[in-house]
């Protein structure tokens, strides 16, 4: 009589992992994108087609399956000379460069990730990103382990506003603080009728993209600038945004506060909200109104809103660190751009020049500043 196998007899096999490349863009990336890390999950197929298609990229996409399921989806895109085979991963600056991955994703999966691409590229740019981010750090990881010549340059530090931290201790914004902004909106409101509202990603992709690029195109970053890295103009990177917005998951997570002196916008800022997390992607006001700090007083009620809807973090990324301090951010972690050098010639070229990559990032932080 045959014994009947117990469960305790069987040896679960670990996981078959399997990298295909795909011409294009794969409509998998949304498929791990939903089950990424919720800080990553705007990293959606129409985020890789509206950066490709706004700025002129020809995309492939390499996909890692367990056990038949996708668990890593990485967009890349030629950059240089073709003979380089060097490649980028595409996207925005804002908030970062990088890829979806499931969250769960095993070190396994990244290991058999960099085999592929070692098959397709020489080096790959991945970046900016944040230091300890879930995604890079690990590819980062995987590349060291598995030879390839890591190379990082420093862009910026980071800024981070825990609301839920500041409020505490009490009230948040202060007291105080509401008074004076309740003072300077008084003397703006001389200037015309004042109108604070929020947009929807359907209320931006309608027509309020263009009143954001109102209040860049009168900003410094008009004045002082030739505007390329205006986020919302013709220009600028207003391609990006609005095409971006054909996604409805994509444009459920934009949103933006418009202030509007006269019937005219004078201020603005642009978020993504992901789950508690809301990153700040952009700002700007009409300098007509310095005085009055339009800006900030926008910036104090779309927290409030934020928090009164359940939102607890603020990531403000990289640039001027005054006014985020005086809210309240404190300095986050270090965002570097990295390039991965596969083993062989290129890694041994990579790290000859390593200190020359390291030299074209920025050099001091903004602690150091």
């Amino acid at each position: 009589m045959t014994k009947p196998m117990l469960l305790s007899d069987f040896v679960r096999l670990p996981p078959t992992m399997r990298a295909t490349a795909f011409d294009g863009l794969s409509g998998l990336i949304d498929k791990v994108a939903q089950a990424a890390p919720t800080s990553h999950a705007f990293l959606r197929y129409q985020w890789f087609a509206a950066a490709t298609a706004a700025y002129g990229l020809r995309a492939r996409t390499l996909v890692v399956e367990r056990d038949g399921d996708p668990v890593i989806a990485m967009p890349i895109a030629q950059v240089g000379p073709r003979r380089a085979r060097l490649a980028m991963v595409p996207g925005s600056y804002w908030p970062f460069r990088g890829f979806p991955a499931r969250a769960d994703a095993e070190d396994a999966g990244f290991d058999v990730l960099l085999d592929r691409l070692a098959a397709e590229v020489n080096g790959l740019r991945v970046g900016p990103s944040y230091d300890g981010d879930p995604v890079t750090s690990v590819l980062i990881a995987a590349a060291r382990r598995r030879g390839w010549a890591v190379l990082d340059r420093f862009v910026a530090d980071s800024f981070a506003l825990d609301m839920a931290a500041a409020s505490t201790d009490g009230a948040w914004p202060r007291s105080s603080t509401l008074k004076k902004n309740r003072f300077l909106e008084k003397h703006l409101a001389e200037h015309g009728e004042l109108d604070w509202r929020f947009l929807t990603g359907a209320d931006l992709a309608a027509g309020g993209f263009d009143q954001l690029a109102a209040v860049e195109e009168k900003s410094w970053i008009a004045a002082r600038t030739d505007g390329r890295d205006a986020k919302f103009t013709r220009t600028g990177h207003g391609a990006f945004w609005r095409q971006a917005m054909a996604d409805p998951v994509l444009a459920e997570m934009a949103c933006a506060a418009l202030l509007t002196v006269g019937g005219e916008p004078a201020a603005f800022s642009f978020d993504l909200n992901l789950g508690t997390l809301k990153y700040a992607i952009a700002n700007g006001y009409d300098p007509a109104f310095a005085k009055q700090s339009p800006g900030k007083l926008l910036y104090y009620r779309n927290l409030v809103r934020a928090l009164e809807d359940g939102m607890t973090d603020v990531d403000w990324g990289a640039g001027d660190s005054g006014y985020k301090r005086v809210i309240g951010a404190e300095q986050g972690p270090a965002i570097r751009d990295w390039l991965l050098l596969r083993p062989g010639v290129p890694a041994v070229l990579g790290r000859m020049l390593s200190g020359m990559w390291r030299r074209s990032g920025r050099q001091t932080t903004a602690a150091e500043a």
